[in-house]
């Protein structure tokens, strides 16, 4: 398996920065999606404010599924935050995509919110959105709505829990 460190890049829709998390590590990639995972991981905000992220978490990017899917590990159980995002690319600098403001949260009863609604709405005239592109962003939306529902994919607390038990064997291994 080819385990490598990452940094990751969020852009919005008009190429502006949007945040950057500054270490990922990759625990798997195929033709589909991209696994990563990290933990206290450093934040840095388009404004150049930063953070650092308060629980582990396994994410999971896509080729061709506009969102990702992050797994929050917490005291009290497994979270979910999704975004509603461009399929990502990775080059020499960085895994990226765009965020299109659009999330779900999940909790660990699976109930869900969407959030960024206005956010979305604000930045889709803003930046004038094709008529394409909305219609893409709603359908995986919804994509993703069914997903939860059904518990499909990351949405399983066992393979979140597997991916970040390989993550902290890989790091026991540095």
């Amino acid at each position: 398996m080819d385990i490598k460190d990452l940094q990751i890049q969020s852009y919005k829709h008009d190429g502006s920065l949007h945040r950057i998390w500054e270490k990922a590590t990759k625990l798997y990639e195929d033709e589909e999606c991209i696994i990563v995972a990290n933990k206290r991981t450093k934040v840095i905000e388009s404004n150049g404010r930063f953070w650092h992220t308060r629980e582990p978490s396994v994410s999971w990017f896509y080729k061709n599924n506009w969102f990702n899917i992050i797994g929050i590990i917490k005291k009290e159980g497994l979270h979910f935050y999704c975004n509603i995002a461009s399929p990502y690319l990775v080059d020499e600098e960085a895994l990226k995509y765009i965020d299109y403001d659009l999330d779900i949260k999940v909790l660990d009863d699976f109930s869900y919110t969407v959030l960024d609604r206005n956010e979305y709405n604000k930045h889709m005239e803003k930046m004038h959105y094709s008529k394409e592109l909305k219609v893409i962003l709603e359908r995986e939306l919804i994509h993703l709505k069914k997903m939860i529902d059904n518990k499909e994919g990351p949405f399983n607390k066992k393979v979140v829990d597997d991916w970040y038990t390989i993550y902290l064997s890989q790091l026991v291994g540095e």
